[in-house]
């Protein structure tokens, strides 16, 4: 049976029995219409090809400038016609699946975004105006100004994840998830895989936690205990209000790239590892699991990294 028969019988499988959507239906006929353009090149009819020749046009379709995930997609969709072809009684002759074992080659690892040193200390520093959030009283403007000045200290002095900043509260309780001890200048907090850990808090940070401390009880309906960072209305801060006020200190401040709370977490890892070279320090400090994870912030400068070679390397050329 022709190769262009067999497809149209697995594509009506697909839209008659599967019934899968048209966006579907038209990514697995594109991806199929490839593989009949590549067995053709190759001399090879659909049934005749193996393992090595998927593999050889997964290696192309990377070449002609396809990316990772899209060739994924494409395979699987090869690797599904073939499952199906299998179990068909017209199926005899057929090899084993030869899509199966074959990956799509792996995508890169996108670089963090992170700040420069000055834009983290201008977003850290912006002033927040009056209004936002609804806010009409020149007290609670202030107090909003207060909270969100200590929002970005703490995310980009401290390298807290968005969940770990929210989860904190006043002081420690049964259900807590994690607090700040001002007197140890310790962010206690609750982290990915239920696992807690201590963060030094910086003295830029205290000073504006101490700030919104004194600002918090101006905001309507705060309780005296519960999260440290709440909204005008006394609840826990979301993340969206968190987001939005975030976005817009880093607007004020001129910052061209939108701020978000990764980014800041992004640009202490960041910071902190061109400072110190302490790739094992950092990734304790981040709270990661492995230190493949921590390697990503690796960027150093390559002006600092020749300015030590210059100076240090017998064979330097100095001037």
């Amino acid at each position: 049976m022709p190769d262009t028969v067999v497809i149209q019988r697995y594509l009506e499988h697909l839209r008659v029995e599967r019934r899968v959507s048209a966006h579907t239906l038209t990514a697995y006929g594109d991806a199929l219409a490839r593989l009949v353009k590549l067995a053709d090149a190759a001399q090879r009819p659909l049934s005749a090809l193996q393992g090595a020749h998927i593999q050889r046009f997964a290696a192309q379709l990377h070449g002609a400038g396809l990316g990772a995930r899209s060739i994924a997609l494409i395979l699987s969709g090869w690797r599904g016609f073939y499952r199906w072809w299998s179990l068909q009684a017209d199926s005899t002759g057929l090899a084993n699946n030869p899509v199966d074992g074959v990956r799509a080659p792996r995508a890169a690892r996108p670089l963090p975004k992170a700040l420069a040193v000055d834009e983290a200390v201008a977003l850290a520093m912006a002033e927040t105006p009056a209004g936002g959030e609804g806010e009409a009283a020149s007290v609670e403007s202030e107090a909003l100004a207060a909270r969100d000045h200590a929002i970005a200290e703490l995310l980009y002095g401290c390298g807290l994840r968005l969940g770990e900043l929210l989860g904190l509260d006043l002081a420690p309780g049964a259900e807590s998830a994690g607090w700040i001890d001002l007197d140890s200048a310790t962010a206690h907090v609750f982290g990915k895989g239920s696992k807690r850990r201590e963060v030094p808090v910086g003295g830029p940070a205290l000073e504006s936690l101490n700030g919104w401390l004194l600002h918090r009880p101006a905001l309507a309906g705060v309780p005296d205990g519960g999260a440290l960072f709440v909204s005008r209305l006394g609840n826990r801060l979301s993340p969206n209000q968190l987001r939005s006020r975030l976005k817009a200190q880093g607007d004020r401040a001129g910052v061209a790239t939108p701020v978000h709370p990764h980014m800041l977490r992004h640009s202490y890892a960041s910071h902190l590892l061109q400072s110190s070279g302490d790739l094992r320090g950092v990734q304790e400090l981040l709270g990661h699991a492995s230190i493949a994870t921590t390697q990503v912030y690796t960027r150093l400068d390559f002006q600092h990294l020749a300015k030590v070679y210059d100076a240090a390397h017998p064979r330097a050329r100095r001037k």
